[in-house]
């Protein structure tokens, strides 16, 4: 029986753009209905955070690298016709993972009270964090499934769980949220975290569906592949998998402990900024509180990610299999053509946002609108953190595994300086996190960057791909304030938001066509790619 096709790059970059798109959009809906809803406000974004930071780094140990890594495992064994041991690296990875995840989660349960007392100096956070420990367990699972799925470069079951789980996330949360209306902002936060809970349960019950409805052709492809001795143990093909996962886990992990410690820091940071200014059993409140808001600023911050992250993605799988068989040429295609696309989708969001920041806020968060200048010092973030999705991607598909964890903790080390010194003067408390966010992202570019460019040979003519998208973002700018000014004495804040947005987007399209930004054979690789070279002419 002849091998089904396998989709496209381009094919499955547009599976996870869409998938991602879907999932941060109702990530952002649910926590701009709840922030809204009586009695949760910023105090509850606080201490949903608290919860759901702690939850993100125990799910860093125990599944986010899992599903980059079995998939880059998977698709060696793949790109070598060996579709016994891919699947014998699955079956292995379940149990691994399980073991793991069940570890993780009884962890986060049991080590609530501490946590959120002696580490974030915010002990009603317990509540949250007791209801999303269950949530590990349930994610572990499914991160192997989706890595043996994409590894055979099919991204369907990661895009339609993710979707799924996300649906259902929003849906719970809100409706919790809404059922509790007034009560105290900690135990509103830790209903809308029953809502993760609940939806990575259905996630893996839709992917041991998916994996169902695949059996037949697995076992076709198991079958017909030629019998290849595996040399290996199982104890040996673990800690392969380990030795694999841990390094591209390892950077999820120091960003996830950059944002536990970014948290405490900020915490404790407010506490001497304020100590003797505020009674202090109102101490816990307002540091809670101004760290809600500065979550609902990263909210926004990381909507363009979510288009974004479909190159990294499908670009771990991509550079492995080429690289496997000694294709250079197409490695350095997919990875400059993915750096450009992800400069073009980073820059006008980050400029956007900066010329936007309070008319967005007050059109999202009526009831709660602070954090304008914030915001607007949290925008570089927005390219930083874009590029280096992408550069990390190539970099563990070309089997730098550890550069993106150094990179991050680079940042991250500059990052709790810069918290350390800063936020406890009375001046500058809270706005001193954005400088060291900042800081961080920056610096994990420029070092994870600098390392590509060492190791893999790549045509970046800097004209076209920095200065050309950087007057095209300034253009926008421009028009975007222009309108937004004018229009909102007219029709007021939301309308001329919105219309402003609109605008700023054609303008935005139109500019990168009329300075050629990308090439005709740049555009061959695009959705649509012929009718957009049409288009240019």
């Amino acid at each position: 029986m002849p091998e089904k096709k396998r989709p496209s790059f381009m094919m499955n970059v547009l599976t996870i753009i869409f998938s991602q798109v879907v999932v941060k959009l109702l990530g952002f809906v649910y926590r701009m209905v709840i922030t809204n809803v009586p009695g949760f406000g910023d105090e509850g974004n606080g201490y949903y955070n608290f919860g759901y930071q702690i939850y993100t780094l125990l799910l860093a140990l125990s599944s986010v690298g899992i599903p980059n890594a079995i998939s880059k495992l998977v698709s060696e064994k793949c790109a070598l016709n060996n579709y016994r041991g891919a699947l014998r690296i699955f079956k292995i990875s379940l149990w691994l993972f399980a073991i793991i995840g069940g570890v993780c989660s009884c962890i986060l349960f049991f080590g609530a009270d501490f946590i959120s007392t002696y580490i974030f100096k915010a002990s009603k956070a317990a509540y949250s964090m007791r209801v999303l420990s269950p949530a590990i367990f349930f994610v572990s699972i499914s991160s192997v499934i989706r890595g043996f799925f994409m590894g055979q470069q099919n991204a369907k079951a990661t895009s339609t769980s993710q979707m799924l789980e996300q649906l259902l996330k929003t849906t719970t949360t809100v409706v919790i949220v809404m059922c509790m209306t007034n009560q105290p902002p900690e135990y509103m936060a830790a209903g809308a975290t029953m809502g993760t809970t609940l939806s990575t349960v259905l996630s893996l019950v839709y992917l041991f569906g998916f994996y169902k409805a695949h059996g037949k052709e697995i076992r076709e492809k198991y079958n017909a592949a030629p019998a290849i001795a595996e040399t290996q143990r199982t104890l040996s093909v673990a800690k392969t998998i380990l030795w694999v996962s841990i390094p591209i886990s390892l950077g999820s992990i120091v960003t996830s402990l950059n944002r536990v410690l970014d948290i405490a820091t900020v915490n404790r940071g407010l506490y001497k900024a304020f100590a003797g200014r505020i009674a202090p059993e109102l101490m816990e409140k307002n540091a809670v509180t101004l760290s809600g808001i500065l979550s609902k600023t990263d909210v926004l911050i990381n909507l363009p990610l979510a288009i974004n992250i479909a190159f990294a993605t499908v670009l771990v799988p991509t550079i492995a299999g080429a690289l496997a068989v000694k294709d250079y040429d197409t490695a350095s295609r997919r990875v400059t053509f993915s750096l450009l696309t992800s400069i073009v989708i980073a820059l006008p969001c980050a400029a956007g946002y900066a010329v936007l920041a309070g008319p967005i806020l007050k059109m999202i968060y009526p009831a709660v609108s602070d954090g304008a200048l914030l915001f607007v010092m949290l925008t570089p973030t927005v390219f930083f953190s874009a590029m280096s999705q992408t550069i990390y991607g190539s970099l563990q598909g070309m089997g730098k595994i550890f550069v993106p964890a150094i990179s991050i903790l680079c940042g991250g080390v500059a990052k709790l300086i810069a918290n350390l010194v800063l936020i406890p003067i009375p001046e500058v408390n809270i706005y001193g996190a954005p400088v060291g966010s900042v800081l961080c992202q920056g610096i994990a570019f420029f070092i994870s960057f600098g390392v590509l460019r060492k190791n893999l040979p790549m045509k970046i003519p800097y004209n076209r791909y920095y200065l050309r998208p950087i007057i095209c973002a300034a253009i926008m700018s421009g028009v975007v304030w222009a309108a937004h000014h004018f229009a909102m004495p007219l029709i007021g804040n939301t309308l001329a938001t919105i219309g402003s947005i609109v605008l700023g987007a054609a303008v935005y399209f139109a500019a990168i066509f009329a300075l050629r930004v990308f090439t005709a054979d740049e555009l061959s690789m695009l959705p649509f790619g012929n009718k957009l070279k049409k288009f240019a002419k």
